[in-house]
């Protein structure tokens, strides 16, 4: 039989045997007091780490319910498409195509009465008709360069573009007896100038735009070589592929995939790189096209010439020159 094991009867501190067993525990030695400190120190050392782990982790918790609830409740974005974010410079002088409507080919819609107008949708004066399609409202922001890009408050802007189905007021067929997307803005203190219309198609050989004419002042508008700027505005393509799946614009989706913003005609060289517009809303509420318009009136205008002169085509732009 196993003898049994005698208990070690020699008093103990926090699990270790006491060097003077007929001494109070602070009076062991030097010893033995350095080791209960750092007995200790390791001991606060593992539960303050243990803490900040738990707290770490509840804070990292509550941020991953958060971000869950952010994303689950956060509504559907419409369509969205951001323009050119670098700094404003010159806008670049590019044609006015055939169908300006401002008397230098043709037409003169500058010296008729209520020209000036914000909801260019209908005829105007002795016209009378509506043009259909998506809402649009475009805004332009001009800026003087030649003044440090202070706005250019005070500048007339005249603007123009197609209709739903690729044609010009005034010139093309069917559409020569209206004047309707055509109209003059006088730009506020923010160089601002807004206009109601609807999204312009795609008529084959061009890309979707909207032309524009800036003006010193309205009175300037009767003739228009005053014009100190004469540009396009460029339209994304996703806001385009929208707009065109809807009725009325079914050839605008052939003639869009035929054409590219780096090889159009006007956009091609820098694939519109100042004159791509930033555009939000969708197809039911519609469309606002915003661009922000640097013009130098110290520099002498090179655009708002027709291409290869003449009188305009009297059919739809698609047989005739492109501007």
């Amino acid at each position: 039989m196993t003898p049994r094991r005698q208990r070690d009867s020699t008093p103990t501190y926090e699990g270790r045997r006491l060097p003077r067993p007929a001494d109070e525990v602070v009076d062991q030695g030097l010893a033995f007091d350095v080791d209960t400190l750092f007995s200790r120190r390791r001991m606060l050392a593992v539960f303050g780490l243990g803490a900040a782990t738990v707290g770490l982790a509840a804070c990292g918790g509550s941020s991953n319910s958060n971000s869950a609830t952010s994303s689950a409740t956060t509504p559907a974005s419409t369509t969205t498409s951001t323009g050119s974010s670098t700094a404003l410079t010159e806008i670049p002088d590019e044609t006015a195509g055939p169908y300006p409507g401002d008397g230098s080919n043709g037409p003169d819609v500058l010296e008729q009465s209520g020209i000036v107008r914000t909801d260019i949708r209908s005829s105007f004066g002795d016209f009378s008709g509506t043009a259909d399609g998506v809402p649009m409202t475009l805004q332009l922001t001009v800026s003087d360069l030649a003044d440090g890009g202070v706005p250019l408050q005070g500048a007339a802007v005249y603007v123009w573009h197609c209709t739903r189905e690729g044609g010009y007021s005034l010139y093309s067929d069917g559409v020569t007896d209206q004047n309707f997307l055509r109209g003059v803005q006088i730009a506020d203190a923010a160089g601002k100038v807004e206009f109601l219309s609807i999204f312009p198609a795609c008529y084959s050989g061009r890309w979707p735009h909207i032309h524009f004419e800036v003006y010193p002042d309205q009175n300037s508008i009767t003739d228009s070589s005053n014009a100190i700027s004469t540009s396009q505005v460029a339209l994304p393509q996703n806001v385009c592929d929208a707009v065109y799946a809807t009725a009325g614009y079914e050839d605008s989706v052939a003639n869009l995939t035929r054409v590219g913003l780096d090889s159009d005609n006007v956009f091609g060289d820098d694939s519109g790189a100042a004159q791509l517009a930033s555009v939000t809303g969708d197809v039911t509420g519609g469309y606002t096209v915003s661009l922000a318009v640097g013009v130098d009136a110290t520099t002498e205008p090179a655009g708002g010439q027709v291409p290869g002169g003449g009188a305009p085509p009297g059919g739809m732009p698609n047989g005739g020159p492109t501007g």
